[in-house]
């Protein structure tokens, strides 16, 4: 398939946008006086008690965080993460009254497929930069070249460098639509959409709103309420055994979706209820806005309880850091707020969608429930290995995946 540029009319205003400022190019650059003061509140942190268990049951071990933070105050340099960032065109521009950062990276391949990529919480677009290559030029990366893709990745609203929203508003379907005025403002008349986390979320809001020039979506987590059978749902929320008719791979994936919701959802709990209380701390203090962060990373990394081994040290602070220094922990948290606030939409997704399921995933539903979300599912998969943040873990394999997901829209 041809991607076509857009009317000669909706190319004249796309000009003109660009002519007149409103997509602005963007270089990271953080004033030295907030490194400073990041390693003088590092330096004085006040710990809590050791936990009273040997395990990670109450949380985040402090004999596993204290190393971290001594490297972050000590050794870490975020030069090095802006220079990941800058090594990558990176631009401005305003939406909906937001001012949107994103990376854009045209690949030098004809006819590739413009792709708009989501990140998620408590992630960033550094989960995202390793795929970048493989996706835009798969050439250099054991793939063909009518496989690649214009790479387009936004920071949500209220994320890294994207501007912090002042009003209430910006769920998953008003950032939908600013991600279809991004897409066509670049030139982009058809597109498709992937995320993970939040920006599965968003991916399929994309394909319930169906905007004109939409091929369809892909994502690597699947949202329990759309596609669970109502049977399930209700055993789940009344606290009643799995129904036995469940076959043993049905009865696995409702089991961990109990203990999920008993004993690994209490997070978001409060970010749906209570984002600005727990906010204070996150802004005040980077040991426990690094808590709050790494404990999410521990619990969904294919390497459970191991972020490290399976991100790498700098990669996390590279992350951490971001939601530090562009004081953002409060602000990325409302959107669970946000999510939940706006009315429920489960209605199901009739654009073609793609699913691959990473077994480190937190919600692994088989193949045969997702009809009720995916009603034209074009591609199902599992893979071998990486987890709830399949891009950042597993880049190649996660970008194998796209290439594959999409090439029957191409």
């Amino acid at each position: 398939m041809l991607y076509p540029p857009l009317t000669s009319a909706a190319q004249a205003e796309s000009e003109r946008t660009v002519a007149s400022g409103a997509i602005r190019p963007f270089r990271a650059h953080v004033p030295q006086a907030a490194l400073v003061d990041l390693r003088r509140r590092l330096a004085a942190t006040r710990w809590p008690d050791q936990e009273t268990i040997g395990d990670r049951s109450q949380g985040v071990q402090r004999e596993k965080l204290q190393p971290l933070m001594r490297y972050w105050a000590t050794s870490y340099d975020w030069r090095k993460a802006e220079a990941k960032l800058n090594a990558w065109p990176q631009f401005v521009t305003n939406i909906d009254g937001l001012d949107i950062h994103f990376i854009h990276v045209r690949s030098r391949h004809a006819n590739a497929m413009p792709l708009i990529m989501t990140h998620g919480w408590p992630g960033s677009v550094f989960e995202l930069l390793n795929s970048i290559g493989p996706l835009t030029d798969p050439t250099a990366h054991g793939g063909n070249a009518a496989d690649a893709f214009h790479l387009v990745i936004p920071s949500l609203p209220g994320f890294g460098f994207s501007q912090k929203p002042t009003d209430t508003g910006w769920n998953p379907d008003r950032v939908a639509r600013a991600w279809d005025v991004l897409m066509k403002r670049l030139g982009y008349a058809r597109y498709v959409s992937q995320g993970g986390d939040c920006g599965a979320i968003i991916s399929d809001a994309l394909g319930r709103q169906a905007p004109e020039g939409l091929l369809g979506i892909h994502v690597n987590r699947i949202e329990r309420a759309t596609t669970l059978p109502p049977a399930l749902a209700m055993a789940l929320k009344s606290g009643d055994p799995a129904p036995a008719e469940l076959n043993p791979e049905e009865k696995q994936v409702f089991d961990e979706a109990r203990d999920f919701l008993n004993k690994g959802f209490g997070y978001a709990a409060l970010m749906q209820t209570r984002p600005q209380t727990i906010g204070f701390g996150l802004a005040d203090s980077p040991v426990g806005l690094a808590a709050w962060i790494y404990d999410k990373l521990a619990d969904w990394v294919f390497t459970r309880g191991d972020p490290e081994r399976a991100l790498g040290r700098d990669a996390i602070l590279d992350n951490i850091s971001l939601y530090w220094l562009t004081n953002t922990g409060t602000s990325s948290g409302r959107i669970y707020w946000e999510t939940s606030a706006a009315p429920a939409k489960n209605s199901p997704i009739t654009v073609p969608a793609a699913v691959t399921i990473f077994p480190g995933e937190v919600y692994r539903p088989p193949k045969q429930w997702l009809a009720r979300a995916y009603q034209n599912l074009i591609y199902y998969n599992r893979v071998a290995k990486g987890g709830h943040f399949a891009a950042w873990e597993e880049p190649e394999l996660f970008s194998a995946e796209l290439r594959s997901a999409f090439r029957s829209l191409r």
